[in-house]
């Protein structure tokens, strides 16, 4: 008997560290990260001993006697991965921790509370002597966690549990509600401290570049995720969702969560933590059709074979594939070759006109988006491969269809934005760096400026990614730190309070968020629900100040 990883897995890699025959893959070192989309445990070498699903912060990993049956096939895919890569006892070992140094001669500041922010926050609190603060615009942590995991998603959101004990750790502080280059400065920063993390992420979405994308009724679908995740900066936009189809283009995991999110019904919607105007808004929705726009092939496709998977167990939705390209080839890896036989199962399943359904349109590319005063639809062409798998477009006066939509999201990646004070690459929309440390122009390191997550390698990975990423950002300020070159004369840590409470900001500490989550969570039992969010700022200073 063995143990199976499935669906939620974060790779955060604390089951990596416990396992005791190490028979867990694919591992990294530091800074390393792997091409898969999660982790597998070998079915052989597995010895049933249960320590990796006590370690597991998104409870993705069950005894395979236990799996629920919308996850059974897990068993077959962690077995598949080793047969395609048999195990090797070959995990790079970990990074020793630093010594213990003087308290006070190290003080840290993160800018961010995304996972990205958290990870870096964990790694530093281990270290005794380090004092450090955390810095975030809004009144609430976890970035993405909880203003972007779908909410139907709630194990993926219990990750946040593995940082507790670095935030309650008495080195740490946190100045929630305190936004960098509004209501501090990057120089300031460096004032007070001997190093600044920055963790900010990549919020800008992606451009098409097609005409039409003015219109309202066009969206970054990262809006519609905020939107419904109830993200203060976005609890009152508005979302056109009168027709019965809904357009998406991009098929990443959160294309998936979007359309998923549109179809659900609302009694299923009630029983998460989504926004209760989202709830409202999707209860009322006409929305029967999702069509998601993949410019290339199923082997192709961004989202993950989990999620891909999982459409196919929710009730009364069909998935329906439009594709010419589902033959395994002698060459696809393992979570190729899964994406291939499961849209090709897919293709094959009957579907009914009285069920709802989402659409995937491979080798198709949007070209301009339809309508007068507001979107009417999105005007569509087939693409082809040429030499080299390259993807051809047929000219837009050669067959062009227009798909009747009145939402159109595009769903194609994000891009990081620039920081006051701070190099910037405006292409790869990152902070320009060495495995962390912040590089200038002429390719020197910034002193005691580094980054972490996305805006240091860009939008990938999932996260637990961002683990490494961190390890690797904080071993690099060890080193400078070692180097002497994080010496500096700094100002008193409690002056910075004092620089925030002379500029009329009010931050919320940590005890600050405990009595939010409190309050939302206590709100979210009285009706059956995991929480219901606060989606206003002065709602969330009024719960951390009760």
């Amino acid at each position: 008997m063995a143990y199976v990883i499935t669906q939620n897995c974060c790779k955060d890699t604390s089951c990596v560290s416990v396992c005791p025959v190490d028979c867990i893959r694919p591992a990294s070192g530091t800074g390393e990260f792997t091409d898969t989309e999660m982790l597998y445990i070998d079915p052989v070498a597995c010895i049933d001993c249960g320590a990796c699903a006590e370690a597991c912060p998104v409870d993705s990993i069950y005894y395979e006697d236990e799996l629920p049956p919308e996850l059974e096939r897990f068993r077959d895919i962690n077995a598949r991965y080793f047969e395609q890569h048999p195990l090797e006892m070959d995990i790079p070992p970990a990074c020793p921790d630093h010594p213990a140094i003087e308290p006070g001669s190290l003080r840290v500041a993160i800018v961010g509370a995304g996972p990205a922010a958290c990870y870096a926050a964990c790694e530093l609190s281990r270290i005794g002597g380090v004092e450090a603060d955390l810095f975030e615009r809004l009144p609430t942590p976890f970035g993405l966690i909880r203003a972007g995991v779908a909410p139907d998603h709630q194990n993926t959101k219990a990750v946040v549990d593995v940082f507790g004990a670095a935030f309650a750790n008495t080195q740490f502080g946190c100045h929630f509600n305190v936004e960098v280059g509004r209501d501090i400065t990057h120089d300031e920063l460096l004032a007070h401290y001997h190093a600044v993390i920055y963790a900010v992420g990549a919020s800008k979405s992606r451009e098409l570049g097609i005409a039409g994308e003015q219109l309202p009724g066009n969206h970054a679908a990262a809006d519609f995720v905020a939107w419904y995740n109830g993200h203060p900066d976005h609890a009152h936009d508005v979302f056109d969702l009168s027709a019965e189809r809904a357009v998406i283009v991009g098929n990443g995991n959160v294309a998936l969560d979007v359309a998923r999110v549109l179809l659900m019904s609302p009694d299923e919607l009630a029983k998460t933590d989504i926004a209760d105007h989202a709830l409202a808004a999707l209860s009322q929705s006409s929305v029967r059709e999702v069509v998601i726009l993949g410019r290339r092939t199923p082997r192709d496709a961004a989202y993950s074979v989990g999620e891909f998977l999982a459409l196919g167990h929710l009730p009364e939705i069909d998935v329906v594939i439009d594709s010419d390209d589902l033959t395994v080839k002698s060459d696809d890896d393992i979570e190729t070759a899964l994406k291939v036989e499961l849209a090709r199962e897919f293709s094959r399943k009957e579907t009914s006109p009285e069920r709802k359904r989402i659409v995937f349109r491979f080798m198709t590319s949007p070209v301009e988006v339809v309508g007068d005063e507001r979107v009417m639809g999105v005007r569509v062409i087939t693409n082809s491969v040429g030499r080299g798998d390259t993807v051809v477009s047929a000219d837009i006066d050669d067959g062009a269809e227009l798909i009747e939509t009145s939402l159109f999201l595009r769903s194609i990646g994000y891009m990081g934005s620039a920081i006051d004070g701070l190099p910037f690459d405006d292409g790869k929309g990152v902070v320009p760096n060495d495995d962390g440390r912040v590089i200038d122009s002429n390719g020197q390191p910034v002193p005691g400026v580094y980054v972490t997550g996305w805006i240091k390698r860009g939008p990938s990975g999932v996260i637990g990614t961002n683990r490494s990423c961190a390890q690797e950002t904080v071993a690099r300020l060890w080193v400078d730190f070692d180097a002497g070159l994080l010496t500096r004369n700094v100002g008193h840590r409690s002056a910075v309070g004092e620089l925030l409470a002379d500029r009329g900001v009010q931050p919320v500490d940590w005890q600050g968020w405990l009595a939010i989550d409190d309050v939302e969570r206590t709100r979210g039992a009285e009706v059956s629900r995991p929480r219901v969010k606060f989606v206003g700022i002065s709602e969330m200073l009024a719960a951390a100040n009760r």
